[in-house]
């Protein structure tokens, strides 16, 4: 079974778990290749929810061609769910987002909710974070001193750059990657992330800082996680 033959099976599952959700309310949906799955899964079930708040412009293009109603977040009281996946996740459903450039308005979104359903494949579990570089939204006049302070944590930064669109691909792009709310990214990698809460803080601490793509504070409630057997459903 590939990665998008699981994807696609937790995606389905989450449709399955969102369904079980009163109906009339507001779902929160993340970015990302699996997010997009459960996206289509749900497609056809869209009138069990009165509308969406998206967590990207990606993601609200997609809805909306499906037909879901996205409303502007400053509109929402609160959501029942968000559903999202991620780029890691420890045994406690602390997890590294990120990895897509949407983190911000991923913490945001999921801030909303009554619970965070992280929906992703086996590769994505680990016993600590960090093997996946640690993404950090700045603002672009801070480059110099949010790397600096990363650097002392005990990481490699770096700026993330777009990928080329240019004709000739063997071109190195060198502008950097703009998130959607025209923020830089810098990825730290080599972390050995022992206390993911603390590293939260710490880093959006930093002046200059957007936020960082821990999600301790607003960790996963659930855990749908796909393998070659099926998908297993932990509660966290």
């Amino acid at each position: 079974m590939n990665q998008d033959q699981l994807k696609q099976m937790v995606g389905e599952a989450a449709r399955d778990e969102v369904l079980k959700l009163p109906a009339g309310q507001v779902l929160g949906i993340g970015t990302g290749s699996t997010a997009n799955c459960f996206i289509d899964a749900l497609a056809p079930f869209k009138d069990h929810f009165v509308g969406t708040v998206s967590s990207s412009n990606a993601t609200t293009e997609r809805l909306l061609k499906h037909g879901f109603k996205v409303l502007d977040p400053n509109d929402v009281q609160g959501l029942p769910a968000y559903v999202d996946g991620a780029d890691e996740i420890d045994p406690l459903g602390h997890m590294i987002k990120g990895g897509g450039g949407a983190l911000t308005r991923e913490k945001i979104i999921a801030s909303m909710a009554k619970q965070f359903i992280c929906i992703c494949d086996s590769s994505k579990q680990v016993p600590v974070l960090g093997n996946f570089a640690l993404p950090v939204e700045i603002i672009p006049l801070s480059q110099g001193v949010v790397s600096r302070e990363l650097e002392k944590l005990g990481g490699k930064v770096s700026l993330r750059l777009a990928k080329s669109t240019r004709a000739d691909l063997n071109q190195t792009p060198s502008e950097p990657f703009v998130t959607d709310n025209g923020g830089w990214i810098l990825d730290v990698a080599g972390l050995k992330i022992a206390d993911p809460l603390k590293m939260e803080v710490q880093i959006n601490q930093i002046a200059g800082v957007i936020t960082v793509g821990l999600f301790a504070k607003e960790k996963a409630n659930i855990l749908l996680v796909s393998n070659s057997a099926g998908v297993e459903r932990i509660a966290l």
